[in-house]
């Protein structure tokens, strides 16, 4: 049975780095279908050779593979003025023994023509500023953790065991201590007096664990670890700035993300970074939630249903996600409290937490949606959803199967 044709003038790119093959399908002069198949290089010059083709041939819709980071430039060349699909390369796998350039951009013209495949969300321009600076603070972030557990370690290498006094020895008393060890001091209880508000507290095991075989060569890669936390510090704060002035014109989103409990500042900027402000690009929150890759896996067959992973998905998302969950969970009386703990009680930490992230995204995906803010269910959501006899007869039950009588009676309170 013949697939019905949805595009009458379609085109599929196959993209490398320096060149790209691209196949345009057309109604035939009589009936049937004309393919034109021509290979372009990627340079802007050749890009724009390539949307004088495709708009010779009138073509109205382009399919295009995400093959690594080689696609940017052609969809933004081609998005201004045709159609743009960014297709999944796992759902697009050719027929096998046919794998060559030319047969992988015939066979992304087919599937664009049959609409058998659907476009992955490449965000606005505005949202993809956004979306690589949050995305490199995040680089600089992890860069600065690392940094400072290498910091952590020299100390280690020297003896000097700060770090089982200290709960941030790069705080105000740890970081004054690092920098007089660097300076030559050596003296144990000097180095304990540089400590400052509560740690004076501590000045006995302070003045123990200073104690240890630092010497010059620790202090030259201390240095270099000190002076470099400090180059990251003053970009993270620049990229800030930056951050602040591009979602200026979000501030109204922002604001409703930062009613949901657990999301901070800068977890609200990478997620609207990340999903855009406009939710109509995800048909519902299910939708939004397996895009992103937080939802559980699908994985039946024969009627059962066998163990399966979450499917891989926006990584920057997940990771901004699982920060979030992590402070809404240790948010006592609150909704997604209640629900972690009941589901890590049969589940697990890991998977509670995963499922409180997914909870938030749907969360999310409503509140931006409807444009209100975030009304927490409350705590005690769980108990009051189901009726009272039904919660005192789960309760006899439970107490009946460890081996009690249970006779009820009243409180007349």
């Amino acid at each position: 049975m013949a697939i019905d044709v949805v595009v009458q003038r379609a085109a599929g790119l196959d993209i490398a780095k320096a060149s790209l093959v691209a196949c345009v399908r057309v109604p035939g002069p009589r009936k049937g279908w004309t393919v034109h198949k021509r290979k372009f290089a990627t340079t802007t010059k050749a890009l724009l050779e390539l949307l004088a083709w495709l708009t010779e041939h009138q073509v109205t819709r382009v399919g295009m593979e995400s093959t690594s980071g080689y696609w940017k430039p052609v969809f933004y060349v081609l998005e201004a003025h045709v159609e743009c699909w960014l297709l999944n390369a796992g759902h697009m796998k050719a027929v096998p023994g046919r794998k060559t350039d030319m047969a992988d951009a015939e066979w992304i013209a087919d599937l664009i023509a049959h609409g058998l495949v659907r476009p992955s969300f490449v965000p606005p321009p505005p949202i993809r500023r956004l979306r690589d600076l949050t995305r490199r603070r995040t680089l600089l972030l992890a860069e600065r953790s690392r940094e400072k557990q290498r910091m952590e370690k020299l100390l280690e290498d020297a003896g000097v065991k700060l770090s089982t006094v200290a709960t941030d020895i790069f705080g105000a008393s740890g970081r004054a201590m690092i920098i007089a060890l660097i300076g030559g001091e050596r003296d144990a209880s000097v180095l304990a007096d540089l400590a400052r508000g509560a740690m004076r507290r501590k000045l006995p095991a302070l003045q123990d664990a200073l104690v240890g075989r630092f010497d010059d060569h620790h202090g030259f890669l201390a240095t270099m670890i000190l002076a470099h936390i400090d180059v990251i510090d003053a970009m993270i704060e620049e990229m800030d700035h930056r951050i602040a002035t591009e979602i200026e014109p979000y501030q109204a989103q922002i604001e409703l993300l930062a009613t949901i409990h657990g999301i901070a500042r800068r977890g609200t900027e990478v997620i609207l970074a990340e999903i855009g402000p406009d939710m109509t690009r995800f048909a519902t929150a299910a939708h939004l939630a397996s895009w992103a890759g937080v939802c559980p896996g699908n994985n039946k067959t024969g009627g059962k249903a066998k163990p399966s992973r979450t499917r891989a998905g926006n990584k920057w998302l997940k990771a901004a996600l699982g920060i979030a969950a992590l402070s809404a969970i240790k948010m006592k009386n609150t909704y997604l409290h209640a629900q972690f703990r009941r589901i890590a009680a049969r589940r697990g930490g890991k998977r509670a937490a995963s499922a409180v992230a997914h909870t938030m995204l749907v969360t999310i995906w409503h509140v931006l949606t409807q444009h209100t803010p975030y009304q927490d269910p409350g705590a005690d959501y769980f108990l009051n959803r189901d009726s009272l006899d039904r919660q005192r007869r789960r309760a006899i039950a439970q107490l009946q199967r460890l081996g009690y009588e249970v006779t009820i009676q009243p409180s007349t309170a």
